[in-house]
């Protein structure tokens, strides 16, 4: 009998670790995912997660709490349109290309944080500065590169279709990540590799021939 019952406990202890595990797997993919986002648009997917928190779909860790408050929505939300619409405007569109490289690095890395609630402080900020910010930082650079190759070879007429896709591609993500947190994550590894072969492309072209 209390064999049995030890081997239940085991058994039950196993599954909560594995459920544990789950969890934290979940956390980290969603603030990947997140992070992502915030590189093709940096305030749209923190609106994302606001409204999420405040209608109680997404805990935040205790420190990120104001990400959940109306006041922060709104603001958010303000950000978000401007940033939107900024990216329509000729010229205006590479300035923020230049302002948003560092943003994102500091948004990818403040909205992973905010999800990633499984794992000790430490780990998670790790991972939020490594992973988050650095995903966050590859993708900006990967489309500001392209937004400057499209300011070049299409006098800017280009830039409307690079503007739509990313904010395509932020939205899509920031759902995404929210609903099917692995799914996405696969998603941003295909990106980035696909991301890594075009900046390759791009820079074996810019090199000068050996002639």
């Amino acid at each position: 009998m209390n064999d049995a019952r030890g081997r239940f406990a085991f058994a039950a202890r196993a599954d909560e670790g594995l459920v544990s595990d789950f969890d934290v797997a979940l956390s980290v993919a969603l603030g990947i995912g997140l992070a992502a986002a915030t590189g093709f648009r940096v305030f749209l997917p923190m609106l994302v997660v606001s409204i999420a928190a405040n209608t109680g779909h997404l805990p935040l860790a205790e420190s990120f709490a104001w990400l959940g408050t109306p006041s922060a929505l709104i603001l958010l939300g303000v950000a978000a349109v401007a940033e939107i619409l900024g990216y329509y405007l000729p010229g205006v569109d590479n300035l923020l290309d230049t302002l948003a490289t560092p943003a994102a690095l500091v948004a990818g890395t403040v909205v992973s944080a905010a999800v990633i609630t499984d794992l000790p402080p430490m780990v998670k900020w790790a991972t939020a500065i490594i992973a988050g910010g650095g995903v966050a930082g590859l993708i900006q650079s990967t489309t500001a590169l392209l937004r400057a190759k499209s300011t070049v070879f299409t006098g800017g007429l280009g830039n409307p279709v690079v503007a739509t896709t990313e904010l395509g591609g932020s939205l899509l993500v920031s759902i995404l990540a929210l609903a099917a947190p692995l799914i996405a994550l696969l998603l941003v590894v295909l990106f980035l590799w696909l991301a890594l072969r075009l900046l390759l492309r791009l820079t074996r072209k810019e090199r000068p021939s050996p002639d």
